[in-house]
């Protein structure tokens, strides 16, 4: 679950660039390039065309977990960015105007939103819409694209069940055509024999093929689970099951011929990740031409994959490399990284104030308005957007700008699609 931002802002940098457009979402935080002037309200010092709504729903919810009051301010900016028919879109410059068909809705936004309003509470009204027009626009598979009525995604599917699963509706429930949010998501799910064991794929190719993808495989395990964003590390009980593979058998409860079940296809996916990152202790991206880079925001999300599923045990070896190396990443990429990193350090166990010697609450709190006190009173200036280092460093054009360049060319060169978030943005799959 990346800090994923919208179809749009992977068309603009391909122009910019001149490769092909690959289609659908991607993932991290931040716009390429600085807005002249920023609604009231919002985190983040960058264009919020493409990622408004994604970012600030992170942030918000990230600051919930940790027990930090967002300003009210903040909440009213995103509330005032849903539609009348309850969707979300990743940005919309004038909220006095109603949406209509030009108003670039989606299912990463609206999903991300229910959950940020969700654990604020006392915003059923907002959150009850919502789900009702991602219930609307559910595929015959049961999953969910990046717009409505597109393909199916793993990305997009997990998000919705982690929204559905945030204002307390049962995912497996919630079917069309007699199928569910999990058999659409064990449909992205690869067997245990051959490359990417375990993995999750984006979507399938033309051919219908399913190909490992890291960044849809920590969204998958964690969706397969039924939890959100902030979700929660596990018990422990289940490690042994993420030291290995394991194909269906005859006593697969999940009816579908040889698909796991969503517990056995988290374990195998979990199973993936443990491989990828040991090591190095994280993921990779690949972009053409250039040797393979870190890829600071999956391994975020794979640390939340590995600690809901196996324990925060399983994830201390990813942990421990984002602690010693996140720093330049997260001061590029802005609010929805530091949110990200904070999903991480909860579901692992680490403390979020210290992290690698940084407290991830302070930075995210600086890179808005400052959050509410426990009286309702503003909190300390130090809470406030006057963090110039964060702020030159959002503006920065090599940080923010290569950070969704980087994305595209890894997406272009993988051949699949980008998804946003809205974590965001990430590289998944070719959606027209």
């Amino acid at each position: 679950m990346n800090v994923r931002r919208s179809a749009a802002v992977i068309t603009a940098a391909v122009t910019v660039i001149g490769l092909a457009a690959p289609a659908a979402v991607a993932d991290s935080s931040p716009a390429p390039s600085a807005s002249p002037s920023l609604p009231s309200g919002l985190y983040g010092s960058t264009d919020p065309q493409y990622d408004g709504v994604w970012r600030q729903s992170l942030a918000l919810l990230a600051q919930h977990t940790v027990g930090v009051r967002p300003a009210a301010e903040a909440v009213d900016w995103l509330t005032g960015q849903q539609c009348a028919d309850g969707s979300f879109p990743a940005f919309r410059a004038d909220p006095g105007k109603a949406c209509d068909a030009r108003t670039a809705v989606d299912t990463n936004s609206t999903a991300a939103a229910v959950q940020a309003l969700a654990a604020l509470g006392g915003h059923d009204a907002a959150t009850g819409k919502a789900v009702s027009w991602l219930k609307s626009v559910q595929n015959k598979d049961g999953g969910w694209g990046y717009t409505p009525g597109g393909p199916s995604d793993a990305n997009s599917t997990s998000l919705v069940i982690g929204a559905l699963a945030a204002v307390g509706e049962k995912p497996e429930s919630v079917v069309k055509n007699g199928t569910s949010p999990y058999d659409a998501l064990m449909g992205f799910a690869l067997p245990c024999s051959g490359d990417g064991g375990g993995a999750f794929a984006y979507q399938p190719d033309k051919k219908g093929e399913l190909t490992a993808n890291a960044d849809a495989t920590a969204a998958a395990v964690v969706g397969a689970l039924g939890q959100g964003m902030a979700a929660k590390g596990g018990s422990g009980k289940d490690a042994d099951g993420a030291a290995r593979c394991v194909d269906a058998g005859k006593n697969n409860k999940n009816n579908k011929g040889d698909r796991p079940d969503p517990a056995r296809a988290a374990a195998n996916g979990a199973s993936y990740l443990a491989r990828a990152v040991a090591k190095d202790g994280h993921l990779v991206s690949s972009l053409p031409g250039a040797d393979d880079q870190p890829d600071y925001g999956n391994t975020a999300d794979a640390v939340v994959a590995l600690a809901v599923q196996g324990g925060a045990a399983q994830a201390q070896k990813p942990l421990k490399w984002l602690e010693r190396n996140f720093k330049e990443w997260a001061e590029q990429s802005g609010p929805a990284a530091y949110a990200q990193l904070i999903f991480a350090a909860h579901a692992a166990g680490a403390d979020p104030r210290d992290f690698g010697g940084v407290d991830l609450v302070e930075r995210l709190n600086a890179t808005g308005p400052a959050p509410r006190a426990a009286d309702g009173k503003q909190a300390e200036a130090t809470a406030k957007n006057t963090a110039k280092d964060v702020d030159s460093a959002q503006n920065s054009p090599s940080g923010t700008w290569w950070a969704v360049a980087g994305g595209v060319l890894l997406a272009a060169a993988a051949g699949v699609g980008l998804v946003l978030r809205g974590r965001g943005n990430k590289q998944r799959e070719q959606q027209p």
